[in-house]
């Protein structure tokens, strides 16, 4: 016979809706976000921390969600890619990243734009060494990420 499960209520807002779930107290955020309340954007790579692809704003600080219990996040606020964009719009961002073709299979986009969001709310007129400081905890295997530092440059000078 196994031993039950741990499980706590946890109320979390993401991208401006609170939700209130009972979670298992091992559940990762990552899977959280993805299975409990169905926000797929942001991806499962790694599992360890090194690919960036589930990275997530959680009160205002960069974090990878496959390195974070959901209990954890009990009472944040947390932004998701899903949250970039308003009334089917894109941001100025995700428009940034189409426009300078920053991304090829899509599958780090989500952790690129979350990470380029988090540095542009902290420094909207970044320098290229900070762009790319910024997104080294990001693996893309395809762009080459040219067109990513591009794509964010850009998306600074629209905003300023």
């Amino acid at each position: 016979m196994s031993a039950p499960v741990a499980q706590k209520t946890i109320s979390v807002e993401v991208n401006g809706t609170t939700y209130e779930r009972d979670v298992e107290a091992r559940r990762l955020l990552v899977h959280f976000l993805r299975d409990d309340l169905d926000l797929t954007g942001t991806h499962v790579g790694c599992d360890t921390g090194n690919c960036g692809a589930c990275s997530v704003i959680v009160d205002g600080t960069l974090l990878k969600s496959c390195m974070m219990l959901a209990i954890q996040a009990d009472g944040a606020s947390i932004e998701t890619v899903e949250g970039l964009g308003t009334d089917g719009e894109l941001s100025s961002l995700q428009q940034a990243f189409s426009e300078h073709h920053a991304l090829q299979c899509g599958y780090c986009t989500p952790g690129m734009l979350m990470s380029a969001k988090a540095l542009l709310d902290e420094n909207p007129e970044p320098t290229e060494g900070e762009i790319r400081r910024a997104i080294q905890g990001n693996i893309c295997r395809c762009t080459g990420y040219v067109n990513i530092v591009e794509a964010i440059s850009a998306a600074a000078e629209a905003s300023t």
